[in-house]
């Protein structure tokens, strides 16, 4: 951009002053964490006139619109599940705002809509978050999320005739829905209701959510008789999800205080006096036995046979490992199939009676074996491409099972794999297939380099056959690095029309902080060590322009949440190394985040400004406090951030709104409106989109708009030339 940008001016307020374990620290823009005031939401305004005003220039947003439009005109389908003597799907003619559930009597009858969440909203902006249906197929709950919030409001419908009964449980948030096997109610977590209903819509947006509890609903009562199950008043800060065990016989209670380890409690509800429905009314809650009671790994269950559990865990195994006790002998745990040398236990699930499917992850490539469930034998391994098992749906009790494959080459194929034959029968049961699109035309290649501190680190690379290594490309490097998340391989429209139409190459960076190598991976890049996920990712962005992809000027750095956090701090550090950045609904606000709605659970990975240990390691590298003009630093060598669009919704109950606004304050004050004349001509723009929040549940047109939106923008900065 040759000509800067005129800012709107945004309220300094020099008096907010906190003071972290005797350090100072300004917060000027406190204000901008009350989404309902007034003041915020005209500097909201002002900041969405001015990117508009700066899109309605991108000369390739319309063409990108119609080109992602064009290719998501297709059938999308889900992975067929039972239950009872029905079958249920998901599926999406094309351009549905939101996908719609099916159901069928055989996999070959007749489907009919159960659910259709297009017919609750005009804009599609309601969505389905979390559902089950009852053992015998004849109820149906489901949780309805507005406007992309994590609150849910739970109802339930009749199967046969898609009656919606009139219970209605609401203040749902971070809820399992699980079905007791007399079929009469369903377990499901929730937080108490706010003291003051009224006018509480902007406070449950940032307000910290304490004091989880989980309650049985029976069908037909309402919500006011629904049964405690679970609370624990001295520890307000942890979420409960409670499941029934596939026999009926437990119910199971997982515990988490933050997004790591988890404590496992068991109910046997066959010892009820007089079971589920003789304990309405009683204080007491359900007798729970406390099998895992501290956080020291993940357990989760696979199956059981009666008393004799069968976890996956990582309980002195960084890759995982299957592990089995007898709750009878709670002592007395044996591995069943040990941890691998080099790759990582990713899934389980107990099927044709005593097998198990197991997905590994090898070098970011999934793997799938059949084993047997009580030895842990391997029996046979199971084919699929290079790429990601996307879903794997069965029953204990299920020889058929569903395996959904995809890869970034592959949109999605379904396997029907049918293991009461000898050797497992797997055959392509649908294929999703985009007429407008020829893999032939692609190329991926999984390359290894080198970070900072000679960790070696693999990064896919996406793009159109036979291009020139001659650093003429425009490049897409996108990371994530926390929480243990995996970044495999997925299909992207957005991404094959950049490759296509843009001459784009899209990489992946699979940074330390993930777990694509297990926990020894992920702790390698958290707390005292989260510098090393953006050395890694600096250094996969110096790698592709020394091997001739990009250079610096035609690379754009992308991220959500976590990533986008990653994509912050790297705009910090490096300026100089990029030429466009995207940062969706991240966490920008290192010393503040633990305040809002679930972010203490974020701890685990970052630490808390609380402590003043670290403190020290967050203050370093918090995005918003580390914004400097780098020609200040090399005055020799005049330089400025790269163009930034920050990406947020209003509805943002996770990583609340105010992390991106308060950002986007700090980046323009300090780059832009503090000078009389800044070297600062690239722009720093936001996109705030309303009524939708954390990106899920989010429409198809919302979808096709944020990346018509995002990408025409960075072609625009990048100097990208639209090929048709």
């Amino acid at each position: 951009m040759d000509v800067p940008l005129q800012y709107p001016t945004a309220r300094r307020d020099d008096s907010v002053v906190d003071n972290y374990h005797g350090v100072d620290i300004p917060d000027p823009y406190r204000w901008l964490e009350n989404p309902d005031a007034e003041e915020v939401k005209e500097f909201v305004q002002k900041q969405v006139n001015l990117t508009e005003s700066l899109l309605k220039t991108c000369d390739t947003r319309e063409k990108l619109r119609e080109k992602i439009t064009k290719l998501y005109d297709h059938p999308r389908y889900g992975t067929p599940f039972r239950r009872g003597d029905k079958y249920f799907y998901f599926h999406n003619t094309g351009l549905q705002p939101q996908t719609v559930l099916y159901v069928q009597d055989s996999l070959d009858g007749k489907a009919e809509v159960l659910l259709d969440p297009n017919a609750l909203s005009e804009d599609g902006t309601v969505s389905l978050k979390e559902y089950n249906i009852s053992q015998d197929a004849k109820y149906f709950a489901y949780c309805l999320s507005f406007s992309g919030s994590d609150w849910a409001t739970i109802r339930v419908m009749r199967v046969d005739d898609k009656t919606v009964e009139p219970d209605t449980l609401l203040w749902a948030k971070f809820t399992t829905i699980s079905w007791t096997h007399d079929n009469k109610g369903f377990f499901y977590s929730r937080f108490p209701a706010p003291k003051e209903v009224e006018n509480f819509d902007a406070r449950m947006e940032t307000s910290t959510n304490l004091n989880h509890e989980v309650y049985y609903h029976s069908i037909g009562t309402d919500q006011s008789e629904d049964i405690l199950c679970w609370k624990d008043p001295d520890h307000p800060k942890s979420l409960y999800s409670a499941t029934v065990t596939q026999d009926g016989k437990y119910v199971l209670l997982y515990i988490l205080e933050s997004a790591s380890d988890n404590k496992f409690y068991y109910c046997d509800m066959s010892t009820l006096p007089n079971g589920l429905e003789g304990h309405r009314g009683q204080k007491d809650l359900l007798p729970f036995v406390k099998l895992v009671d501290k956080f020291d790994a993940t357990y989760t269950a696979i199956a059981n046979d009666d008393t004799v559990f069968t976890f996956l865990s990582n309980k002195d195994a960084p890759k995982n490992k299957l592990i089995r006790v007898d709750v009878r002998e709670p002592s007395a745990w044996t591995d069943v199939v040990q941890e691998a040398e080099k790759d990582v236990l990713e899934s389980a699930v107990a099927v044709n009676g005593n097998q198990i499917v197991v997905c590994y992850l090898s070098d970011v490539k999934h793997v799938l074996q059949l084993r047997d469930l009580q030895t842990g034998s391997l029996l046979h391994h199971l084919p699929i491409d290079i790429g990601t098992v996307y879903s794997i749906s069965a029953r204990r009790k299920d020889s058929m099972v569903f395996i959904k494959f995809v890869s970034f080459l592959t949109p999605a194929i379904i396997y029907q794999c049918n293991l009461g034959t000898e050797i497992p029968d797997m055959k392509v049961f649908r294929e999703i297939v985009i007429p407008q699109f020829d893999r032939k035309d692609f190329h991926v290649n999984q390359v290894f380099f080198h970070s900072k501190d000679g960790t070696r680190i693999p990064m896919f690379i996406v793009s159109r056959k036979n291009i020139l290594l001659d650093g003429s490309h425009l490049c897409l490097l996108y990371g994530y690095g926390g929480f243990n998340v995996n970044i495999t391989s997925s299909f992207d429209i957005d991404r094959i029309v950049l490759a296509r139409h843009l001459g784009g190459i899209f990489c992946i960076a699979n940074i330390r902080g993930g777990g694509e190598y297990g926990e020894e991976w992920h702790k390698a890049g958290i707390l005292a060590k989260k510098q090393n996920g953006f050395d890694d990712f600096i250094s996969a962005a110096e790698y592709l322009v020394s091997a001739g992809y990009t250079q610096p000027r035609k690379l754009c750095i992308e991220g959500g949440s976590n990533g986008g956090l990653l994509v912050g701090a790297c705009i910090n550090q490096r300026p100089d190394l990029f030429g466009c950045a995207l940062a969706e609904v991240g966490c920008f606000d290192m010393l503040r985040f633990h305040k809002f709605t679930i972010g203490r659970m974020w701890a685990c990975d970052y630490g808390c400004s609380d402590k003043e240990e670290e403190f020290h390691w967050l203050v370093k590298y918090s995005p918003l406090h580390n914004v400097s003009r780098p020609w200040e630093k090399s005055p020799d060598k005049p330089s400025q951030y790269p163009p930034i669009m920050l990406l947020t919704a209003d509805h943002d109950d996770r990583v609340v709104p105010s992390h991106s606004l308060k950002f986007l304050a700090t980046l323009q004050y300090v780059l832009c409106t503090s000078l009389e004349k800044s070297p600062q001509t690239n722009p720093i723009i936001a996109r705030i989109e309303c009524k939708a929040g954390h990106g899920e549940g989010m429409s198809t047109k919302k979808k096709i708009d944020g990346a018509a939106d995002r990408y025409s923008f960075m072609a625009k900065m990048v100097g990208a030339s639209w090929i048709n």
